[in-house]
C-alpha cells in the first residue's frame, strides 16, 4: 500500500461502516447533554443534581473500558462493536420502563448502560480505525473519521430541539418571562411531568431500534482483522508497558482534562444563555453554530496535520481556547456567548489527535491502552458536576453571587480554563517526541 494511502480501497466499506460509529455516539452525547437542563425543570433538580446525567453518561465510559480491551484484545474488533452496539440499545430501550417509574435514579441507571455500549465502541473503533492503514497516517486517518462525529452530535442536538426540548412542557413561560410550571400545584405539576418524561424517552427508545438494526448489519459484513487469542496475563503485561511510556501516560491525562472541559462548555452553554434571557430552546441554536465551527474545525486541522506537528497544533489550539475561556468568563453579554461558542473550533482536533499520539508505536499494545484512553472520558463524569456545584453557590439561579466581577455561571468557566491548560503542556512536551509528526 502507498505509505499516502489513508484507506485502501478494499477495506473502504469496513472503514465507513466503522466510521458511523463516531457518528452514532456523536449523537448519543448531544441528545444527552441539553437533557441536564431539561431534568432539572421537570424534576425540579438543583443544578448539582442535574449534573448527575453527566456523571452517569461518562461515568460508564470508565467502568466499561478495560472489559472493552479484554473483548477486543481476546476476540476481534468486531466482537467489540457488536458488543457496544448491543449494550448501547439496551441503555436506550430502558428508557421506557425508566419513565413508567418517573425515577431519576431509573433514567441515569439507562444513561450508565447506555454508555457500557459507547465504551465498547470508542475503545474498539478508535484504534480500528488507526490499525486500517501505514502508522504513518494513523492520527490523519483518526483526525478524519473523527470528523463524522459532530455530524452525530448535530443530528442528536436537532432531535433535542424539534422532539424535545419545543415539545416540554415544563420549560413554557408565560408573558412576563415566568415559568408557569413552577407555579402550578402539585398535581398539575404531575400531569406535566408524566408527559414530559414521555417526551424525552420517544427520541431514545426509536435510537435504540435503530442502533439493533445497525448491530445487524455490522454482523453480516467481514471485517479486516483476524481474531487474536490473547490471556488476560497478557494484558497485564501490556498495562505495565504502556504506563512506562510517558507520551501515553501524559496522554490520558490530557484527555481526561480535554473531555472535561469539552462536556462543560456543551452542557453549560444552556445555562449561560439562560442567564442571557436566552430559553433552552432558542439556546440550541448556538449549540448548533458550536458543533458546525467544530465540524469545520475538524476538516481544516486533518488537513493542517499534513503540515504541522500535531503537538505544536495542538497547543496552539490550547492557548486559543484559554483566550476565548477569558472571553466566556469577563465579557458579559452575547459577546461572552460568542466567545464560548469559538472554543468548539479549537477543541476540534483535541480527542483525535492527543489519542494518536499517546498511541503512537504502541503496536498491539494499543488495544489495551485504547481502553485507558476512553476511561479517561471519565472526566467528562466530575468535572461537569464541579462546575454545578459552582452554580450552586448561593441558590439555583445562574447569578445569585459575582465572583470578581462576573456572575457565577460566567466564572464557572474557570474550570475548562484550567484543563486547557492541561492540554496545552501535553501538546508542547509532545513536540519533542518528534514521531507525533505532521501526518
Amino acid at each position: 500500500m502507498n505509505h499516502s494511502t489513508l484507506v485502501s480501497k478494499k477495506i473502504l466499506l469496513p472503514f465507513v461502516l466503522v466510521t458511523t460509529m463516531f457518528a452514532l455516539w456523536g449523537f448519543a452525547n448531544d441528545i444527552t447533554n441539553p437533557m441536564v437542563s431539561a431534568f432539572k425543570k421537570i424534576l425540579e433538580l438543583s443544578n448539582t443534581q442535574a449534573s448527575w446525567v453527566q456523571a452517569a453518561f461518562y461515568g460508564g465510559y470508565f467502568t466499561m473500558a478495560l472489559p472493552a480491551a479484554y473483548v477486543v484484545r481476546k476476540y476481534s474488533y468486531k466482537k467489540g462493536l457488536v458488543v457496544g452496539l448491543l449494550l448501547y440499545s439496551l441503555g436506550a430501550l430502558l428508557f421506557f420502563p425508566a419513565t413508567m417509574t418517573e425515577s431519576y435514579g431509573f433514567f441515569l441507571l439507562a444513561l450508565y448502560i447506555l454508555t457500557f455500549g459507547l465504551a465498547f465502541l470508542e475503545t474498539t473503533a478508535n484504534p480500528f480505525i488507526m490499525a486500517m492503514g501505514p502508522e504513518k497516517t494513523a492520527t490523519q486517518r483518526l483526525n478524519l473519521a473523527q470528523s463524522f462525529n459532530p455530524l452525530g452530535a448535530l443530528s442528536g442536538l436537532f432531535v433535542a430541539q424539534t422532539f424535545i426540548l419545543g415539545a416540554l412542557q415544563s420549560d413554557d413561560v408565560d408573558s412576563n418571562g415566568q415559568n408557569i410550571y413552577e407555579t402550578l400545584s402539585e398535581t398539575a405539576k404531575a400531569a406535566i411531568r408524566t408527559t414530559d418524561l414521555e417526551v424525552i424517552r420517544n427520541p431514545y427508545v426509536a435510537l435504540g431500534i435503530f442502533v439493533l438494526l445497525m448491530l445487524f448489519v455490522v454482523s453480516m459484513v467481514k471485517m479486516p482483522e483476524r481474531k487474536e487469542k490473547t490471556t488476560s496475563t497478557n494484558m497485564i503485561v501490556s498495562i505495565k508497558r504502556i504506563f512506562k511510556k510517558e507520551r501515553f501516560l501524559g496522554g490520558v491525562i490530557a484527555q481526561m482534562f480535554y473531555v472535561g472541559a469539552q462536556i462543560m462548555c456543551w452542557t453549560y452553554i444552556y445555562q449561560y444563555a439562560e442567564n442571557l434571557g436566552i430559553d433552552n430552546r432558542t439556546a440550541v441554536n448556538y449549540a448548533y453554530v458550536a458543533l458546525g465551527i467544530f465540524l469545520m474545525g475538524r476538516f481544516i486541522c486533518t488537513y493542517l496535520l499534513k503540515f504541522i506537528n500535531s503537538g505544536r497544533l495542538l497547543m496552539i489550539l490550547s492557548f486559543s481556547a484559554i483566550v476565548f475561556c477569558l472571553g466566556a468568563i469577563f465579557i458579559e453579554g452575547l459577546y461572552g456567548l460568542y466567545s464560548l461558542v469559538m472554543i468548539s473550533f479549537c477543541m476540534s482536533l483535541m480527542f483525535p489527535t492527543i489519542y494518536g499520539i499517546a498511541l503512537y508505536g504502541l503496536g498491539d499494545d494499543a488495544k489495551t491502552g485504547s481502553a485507558f484512553l476512553v476511561m479517561a472520558i471519565v472526566g467528562g463524569a466530575f468535572m461537569p458536576v464541579l462546575q454545578g456545584k459552582i452554580l450552586d453557590i448561593g441558590g439555583p439561579a445562574y447569578a445569585d453571587n459575582i465572583i470578581f466581577g462576573v456572575p457565577e455561571v460566567n466564572f464557572s468557566f474557570i474550570l475548562p480554563l484550567i484543563c486547557f491548560l492541561v492540554v496545552a503542556l501535553y501538546g508542547f512536551r509532545s513536540i519533542r517526541y518528534g514521531s507525533s509528526h505532521k501526518s
